[in-house]
């Protein structure tokens, strides 16, 4: 099993990285996240399949509530990336799907267009994948992205993730479908 530490406990002491705070994505966040993702809508609905359901400040109150929900139940873990140290809301990294049996889970991530370009999904990311591995006891982390998701790639790239193989038109975003690129990190890589 997965050994997933309750949300208290990373609230009072979030994942820390030299730039950033790692809380987990709570109901509280919600006004934040809403605003988040309405200021570079136009970035993100390329990639993502989710953004144009987030079409009201209730739908990323929804979110943020079932968020908490998967992580109490031990089906994802969603953290809001904030800056230090002013703790402005700059996105979202998750460990998705979870499964306890296989001690595995897949990775995702977003950011706001305004702070991307400078290496903080990188870290953020990373802090998640070590705590993954490290805290919860993961074995295997999986991740995939667009074939030409240029950035998002290079995260993965960053990250230490092994290539494994193409997956055909695995996602239906924006009206077109996207190959996906899957890698995979293993706890002993």
């Amino acid at each position: 099993m997965l050994q997933i530490p309750h949300r208290t406990e990373l609230r009072l002491r979030p994942l820390e990285t030299p730039r950033l705070w790692l809380y987990p994505l709570e109901s509280r966040d919600a006004g934040e996240l809403w605003q988040s993702v309405e200021s570079c809508r136009s970035y993100l609905e390329p990639w993502l399949p989710w953004v144009p359901f987030q079409a009201a400040p209730e739908a990323s109150r929804h979110y943020a509530e079932l968020s908490e929900q998967d992580w109490d139940h031990g089906r994802a873990v969603r953290f809001s990336v904030r800056e230090r140290p002013s703790r402005r809301f700059l996105g979202v990294v998750s460990l998705e799907n979870l499964h306890h049996l296989n001690l595995s889970g897949e990775l995702g991530y977003w950011l706001r267009k305004d702070v991307a370009g400078r290496g903080l999904m990188t870290e953020a990311a990373g802090s998640v994948v070590r705590w993954a591995f490290q805290a919860l006891g993961a074995h295997r982390i999986r991740v995939a992205a667009a074939t030409d998701n240029h950035a998002s790639l290079g995260v993965i790239g960053r990250l230490g993730f092994r290539f494994e193989g193409i997956a055909r038109q695995a996602e239906l975003v924006a009206g077109r479908w996207l190959d996906h690129a899957i890698f995979a990190r293993l706890s002993g890589d």
